[in-house]
């Protein structure tokens, strides 16, 4: 199966061909407007533009002479997903689609609920942040939530594949900027809420109330699943046909953790009506624990029973970039995550506290993102790791020390003889290799699966899983760590 290049509508040039329309819409860094012309040069034959926008004359003429239609709307974005659902006969509507949302645990959520709905027998999709899929057939993807041109192809080709479940992360800006506009979700999963894009939301009220949205777009009966052991989701009003999942409390579905080790994780699932146990080999952390009980348990308001969840995930080989191992020697182990925010830190080096004698972690902070969290991630790591080395993380338009001087203002001055400064991601990863010790893990974080770094205005190459592999067998390896693309 080959993704569509070409949409029928579309906000960017890429997807525009002949006939197609073309939605403009003003961003943080460019306008679309400007883009105008070369939409109608690649065939556009409509354009779409916000009341009261400013377009210049040159390109007045131009729309003129190419006898291209010019459409006025009050929000340029929900057009967008309201033009992009009506030229592909609404195939959202065809479709059982589970939403999931929170700030942590939305990927390994989706990954189980999928891999227990394709084990049941369904035809099943995925959209994630690691990558997309149509029945097995994969497609790469840059956004937790594509813009909503994409994911109505998206639904067509589930459609025209007989896909019945496709399973999503939906972020809160997904909701904020009508990414998911007119999509009725048939399920959702509310993982847990914390501190995060501060960039974006101007307090954290705002940015629960934005995750809440998910649930005015719900199909009548439709079933939630939120954590009841997490103090905000606890806020959620319960409604008909919402369920609590937990490891701490009373819930509608509890898992019981009987085994958290570096051999894996073996937890007791019990509802009011099943109750078995699932053993994961390659899975650890009590993080994981509530992603398993989640996904079991929408699984299980879909229809799924236990026993047959319980056999698909014993069977999940894990996600790629999350909590994913590589030993490089008996000593020494890698472990790379794309924990991100505060809440996640936690997770991931609490976890390996519990199995290793030292702990290194190697991060930076992404520029042009949440400021906040930056002193916060700093203190944490420093208050798990034996040792931190920090660096570099997709800086963006922001200067690289900057960025580590703000994480820095976290750290207290106890454990500043932790602290190991180096920029270079590549030499702060080989770096951490040369302080490692007896039973040491490394921790690089941030960056999951995403092979490549955004500094300035270039897109880098980088892949850390290959500086690891060279760090096991430097003849094996060869140089192109770095490839530059702009």
């Amino acid at each position: 199966m080959n993704f569509p290049s070409v949409y029928p509508v579309a906000c960017h040039t890429d997807h525009i061909g002949q006939g197609s329309t073309f939605v403009a819409i003003q961003g943080t860094k460019s306008n679309g407007i400007d883009f105008i012309p070369l939409a109608l040069q690649k065939g556009a034959t409509t354009i779409v533009i916000a009341e009261g926008a400013d377009v210049p004359s040159s390109t007045l003429e131009l729309l003129e002479q190419k006898n291209a239609q010019m459409l006025c709307v009050e929000n340029t974005r929900k057009a967008l997903a309201e033009l992009s659902a009506k030229a592909l006969g609404d195939p959202a509507k065809k479709l059982s689609i589970i939403g999931i949302t929170g700030t942590k645990g939305k990927t390994t959520t989706a990954f189980m609920l999928e891999h227990i709905l394709y084990n049941a027998g369904y035809k099943t999709a995925l959209l994630s942040s690691v990558y997309n899929k149509i029945d097995q057939t994969v497609f790469s993807t840059q956004l937790t939530t594509n813009q909503p041109d994409y994911l109505h192809v998206f639904f067509e080709q589930c459609v025209q594949a007989g896909v019945e479940f496709v399973v999503m992360e939906v972020a809160a800006q997904a909701f904020t900027l009508d990414r998911v506009s007119g999509i009725l979700f048939d399920g959702v999963i509310f993982t847990n809420f914390d501190q995060e894009h501060a960039e974006f939301y101007s307090t954290i009220e705002d940015y629960f109330a934005a995750k809440k949205q998910i649930f005015s777009q719900l199909h009548v009966n439709a079933p939630v699943i939120f954590n009841g052991d997490d103090t905000w989701c606890s806020k959620i009003a319960r409604e008909q046909n919402y369920f609590t999942f937990g490891l701490k409390r009373n819930a509608d579905i509890i898992g019981r953790i009987l085994k958290n080790d570096p051999t894996g994780l073996k937890l007791e699932l019990a509802t009011t009506d099943e109750q078995c146990t699932v053993e994961l080999p390659s899975i650890v952390g009590e993080f994981n624990a509530y992603n398993i009980v989640a996904a079991a348990g929408m699984a299980a308001a879909l229809g799924v029973c236990l026993c047959n969840s319980k056999r698909a995930l014993e069977t999940f080989s894990g996600v790629p970039g999350r909590m994913q191992k590589h030993i490089v020697t008996n000593d020494i182990h890698y472990v790379i995550d794309y924990a991100h925010n505060p809440s996640s830190f936690v997770a991931v080096l609490s976890t390996l506290k519990l199995s290793y004698d030292y702990v290194i972690v190697v991060f930076g902070c992404g520029g042009e993102r949440d400021k906040v969290k930056r002193p916060i991630m700093g203190g944490i790591a420093a208050h798990y790791a034996d040792c931190v080395v920090l660096t570099t993380d997709n800086p963006r338009s922001e200067e690289q020390q900057t960025i580590v001087e703000e994480i820095l203002v976290g750290v207290p001055a106890e454990y500043e003889h932790k602290i190991v400064i180096e920029l270079d991601r590549k030499r702060a990863i080989e770096k951490s290799f040369d302080l490692a010790k007896k039973n040491t893990v490394i921790a690089v974080l941030g960056k999951g699966p995403d092979e490549y770094q955004l500094i300035k205005d270039e897109k880098i190459y980088f892949s850390e899983k290959m500086i690891i592999e060279q760090l096991k067998n430097p003849i094996a390896v060869t140089n192109n760590i770095y490839e530059i693309s702009k």
